[in-house]
């Protein structure tokens, strides 16, 4: 009798034991998220955290927010790639909202990306500290490379005709397509000078950061999120965007180059 009190006991225990596992798991949820590499390096110290703080999981493909490779955002979207949450520069996504791929009253700000310049590794550093000497030091770069992402579209379509050199910088014009980053063809010594995004430049130890555009020639773009309108995950992509508006990750990307949205610094001062 007392043999099988304890035998009753120990399967008891087991049953509960194996409830219990299954409990910490059914809830957890494998996210699909699409972002623009702007916020590769932050999310590398973000994702983890939350990961460990909700027990979810996040599926990430990277690519720039506009562009036609397979890479780019817009052309994941298209192919009806899974996505539960989309990150990628406000405007562009302003455009997915129109054609009804996203929620739209999920959209919030999670942060701001100016443009910086970097070079390759064992050249001097040029002085881009004003539109004037950022003009020369584009013109004196062997080549100059840009990707086909927000930055590299405002590159060709605005700096460079406003600079007056449109022109001159088509022979020498290196494009990065699909989720690679400039900083890579800067390693690689495929370019002299590249341009992109001050977080994304600063994913790569080897070159060397050079400075922000100057501010009369600066783009800052609005990193912006929301939910798709046929997400599978809806509730665990809410909170993913809750968690990056939180004081921790608004620490982490200022750490990595990224500001904080004049809109959510606003409400925080409120």
């Amino acid at each position: 009798m007392i043999f099988r009190t304890r035998k009753s006991i120990r399967a008891s225990m087991l049953t509960l034991a194996c409830a219990a596992a299954f409990s910490g798991t059914a809830f957890a949820a494998d996210v699909h998220v699409l972002a623009t590499g702007a916020l590769s390096v932050a999310f590398k110290e973000l994702v983890p955290a939350f990961e460990r703080d909700t027990g979810n999981h996040l599926l990430i493909s990277w690519g720039p927010s506009y562009g036609t490779s397979p890479d780019a955002l817009p052309m994941r979207i298209k192919s009806g790639e899974p996505m539960d949450v989309c990150l990628m520069i406000g405007a562009a996504l302003d455009e997915q909202i129109k054609q009804g791929v996203f929620v739209p009253d999920t959209k919030a700000d999670i942060a701001e990306s100016a443009v910086g310049v970097a070079v390759r590794a064992g050249i001097p550093k040029p002085d881009v500290s004003t539109p004037e000497k950022l003009k020369e030091a584009l013109l004196s770069a062997r080549s100059v490379a840009f990707s086909e992402g927000a930055s590299g579209t405002y590159i060709t379509g605005t700096l460079f005709p406003r600079l007056g050199i449109a022109e001159q910088m088509k022979q020498k014009s290196v494009l990065i397509k699909g989720r690679e980053l400039v900083g890579a063809a800067l390693q690689r010594g495929d370019a002299d000078l590249g341009l992109q995004q001050i977080s994304e430049l600063k994913a790569f130890k080897d070159i060397q950061f050079v400075g922000p555009l100057p501010r009369e020639v600066q783009k800052v773009s609005v990193i912006s999120a929301a939910i798709g309108k046929n997400a599978q995950q809806a509730e665990a992509a809410k909170s993913f965007i809750g968690y990056l508006k939180s004081k921790n990750a608004v620490a982490v990307f200022q750490s990595t180059g990224l500001g904080q949205p004049q809109s959510q610094a606003q409400a925080a001062a409120n």
